[in-house]
């Protein structure tokens, strides 16, 4: 089955017991066991929850993978990425990521003896660089969170594999709609399903997922260990989310691709960064390894913060607001929102300068948002 048609059916066949077409909400904590070691798939909702099993089972399959696994953020699911490392194992990440990994690596992690090294994701050699003897584990985003870079993917698992090394990409600003980076050659592809995947800001959840056996069985003994699990309504949301996520992506797109255009445009505007444009430094990347460019730009304003205030507090229909993935039009401030965990210095470090600006295009009418941005660009 085709993508399209696999968003709507994979891990959602009609209730066996009613025919229901839509998978129900399993509202339990625990289940009717036969006897003692006899049950029916399910002995506890930590442990699994059929709702939560459809919605696993879908994200695998629309990734091109074995094995789903829900959990209750993104971060929860980058957590136990993190969690199946030990004491003393060396994790690269790229340089530009959202500023709550950072924070993960930065404030948890290392004090529970991880090593970490940040790699420039616009320089494929730097990771090889990065390398230790005791490295496990490589980190991306692609796109990256807020600047939009684009890292190789088939090359960085030519590398992982060769070192015996565990590739994870975090592809919650493509989605498997526009990019599937086990196919690229990835071991784990994370998501926060709070974004694109559910599509209307209305839950938090995360998933991990893989074709490796190995890696599955040490992410579901650690799902299951930690607890850190959707419940079943949220997971239903979710379900009910991707049933449309290639019309809306495609709709994200198409917004996105024709408001960076206006604003590479715009005297009042810097820079722009979005991998759809011609001028973007992987443009050429982007097309050969993603089928779309998806929903995110960034651009900086000329004239720094203060006229980053007056921009946003002008803004009608784009809704200051941390997240994105939305139907809705959001913008954000990563200086002080979505990275305020990273120090000014690194900050400064990375290319995220106080006169950056995140927007996560909605679905709207492409000219009302034109309009919005225009009459706030003054």
């Amino acid at each position: 089955m085709r993508f399209e048609t696999r968003a709507i059916h994979s891990g959602q066949d009609p209730d066996s017991a009613t025919g229901a077409v839509i998978v129900p909400v399993y509202q339990t904590s625990t289940y009717r066991q036969d006897a003692i070691g006899k049950h029916k798939g399910y002995e506890y909702s930590r442990t699994g929850n059929p709702t939560r099993k459809a919605l696993e089972d879908a994200l695998a399959s629309l990734e091109g993978g074995k094995h789903g696994l829900a959990f209750a953020s993104g971060l929860a699911a980058t957590t136990a990425v993190f969690s199946i490392l030990k004491k003393g194992d060396h994790v690269i990440a790229g340089d530009d990521i959202y500023g709550g990994t950072y924070r993960l690596l930065e404030k948890v992690f290392r004090r529970w003896g991880l090593e970490v090294t940040y790699a420039d994701a616009d320089d494929g050699d730097a990771f090889q660089g990065a390398v230790q003897e005791n490295t496990k584990l490589i980190w991306i985003e692609t796109p990256t969170n807020p600047l939009l870079k684009i890292v190789d993917v088939k090359k960085l698992s030519e590398i992982t594999k060769k070192e015996n090394i565990i590739l994870a990409v975090d592809n919650t600003f493509a989605t498997p709609y526009f990019q599937r980076p086990l196919e690229l050659g990835a071991d784990i592809v994370v998501h926060s399903t709070t974004k694109y995947l559910s599509g209307h800001s209305d839950i938090i959840g995360g998933a991990a997922i893989t074709s490796r056996q190995d890696i599955y069985i040490d992410l579901k003994f650690y799902q299951n260990a930690a607890g850190a699990v959707p419940g079943p309504w949220d997971s239903w949301l979710a379900l009910r989310g991707i049933k449309t996520l290639s019309v809306r992506m495609r709709e994200h797109e198409g917004n996105a691709l024709y408001l960076a255009g206006y604003l590479s445009g715009h005297p009042r505007v810097e820079r722009v960064y979005y991998p759809g444009l011609p001028g973007h430094s992987r443009h050429k990347l982007a097309k050969e390894q993603m089928s779309g460019f998806g929903g995110m730009i960034s651009f900086e304003l000329k004239g720094g913060f203060p006229e980053v205030e007056k921009f946003v507090s002008r803004l009608k229909i784009f809704l200051l607001a941390e997240s994105l993935g939305g139907v809705e039009s959001l913008v954000c401030y990563p200086p002080k929102m979505t990275h305020s965990s990273f120090s000014a210095e690194e900050r400064a470090k990375r290319g995220i300068k106080d006169n950056l600006i995140r927007l996560s295009v909605g679905i709207e009418h492409k000219d009302d948002l034109k309009d919005d941005l225009e009459q706030a660009l003054g």
